[in-house]
């Protein structure tokens, strides 16, 4: 929940500016209130993703955005589960499943996150609670080309908490190895699977480094001029 018309105009600014590595797809997640704005505005590049959506096409559900709406203002980008959705919000994962699926249905593109609280790691629960929220997603996933998925460790966002490129690249390995074993080995291969927590300009080269780690879900670094050495840390 950050930004303002003279905030977007700053990053348009310093994103035009670059330069910006070709190769690295940029796709950014805008408060529903500014979506429009920020497509008029941002080169044309780079998406804009809603940053939540739910997960029926209309009705008496006040306040909340569906995937039509995305659509109608010219993205096709959703990110679901994000971690403040889950904890703060209490979503759960049947209906960030439900979300999904409709989603993917309208034809939209869904960065799905997962991942687990601080004393969910510390009681050695990495790996069920992440597959456990991946199985759901997987479940209602019809068209995977249209699937990124996010690990966000709970522990390291907005704490300044970072995960390892050890811990991060664990964690994406293991992902990695569910998909194949539980989807299949060309989805395991041909699927983004990027990295969300306290990423800066100043750890993400190392994280870009790990072979499983295929990109980032950044968060307050995104709205700094930074965000330019994130986008070309592959560089």
């Amino acid at each position: 929940m950050n930004g303002s018309k003279s905030s977007i105009d700053g990053i348009v600014k310093f994103l035009s500016a670059g330069p910006l590595d070709p190769k690295t797809e940029i796709v950014l997640g805008c408060p529903a209130i500014y979506m429009d704005y920020a497509i008029s505005k941002m080169p044309k590049n780079i998406g804009i993703a809603a940053q939540n959506c739910y997960k029926v096409a209309s009705g008496a559900f006040t306040a909340e955005i569906s995937p039509a709406m995305i659509k109608d203002i010219g993205s096709e980008w959703v990110i679901l589960g994000h971690s403040e959705r889950r904890n703060v919000f209490g979503e759960n994962d049947a209906l960030i499943a439900d979300k999904t699926a409709h989603a993917l249905s309208e034809g939209l593109k869904v960065i799905a996150c997962v991942g687990e609280l601080l004393e969910e790691r510390e009681a050695g629960k990495t790996q069920e609670v992440v597959f456990r929220q991946t199985k759901a997603i997987a479940d209602k996933v019809t068209d995977w080309k249209k699937v990124v998925i996010a690990y966000e460790p709970v522990w390291a966002i907005g704490t300044g908490k970072t995960a390892s490129p050890e811990q991060a690249q664990e964690v994406h390995e293991q992902l990695r190895k569910w998909l194949a074993e539980n989807v299949s080995a060309d989805v395991a291969k041909t699927t983004r699977i990027i990295y969300g927590g306290s990423v800066t300009a100043s750890n993400c080269k190392e994280l870009a480094k790990k072979p499983d780690v295929d990109g980032f879900l950044v968060g307050g670094a995104s709205l700094k001029p930074e965000f330019v050495q994130i986008i070309n840390a592959r560089q």
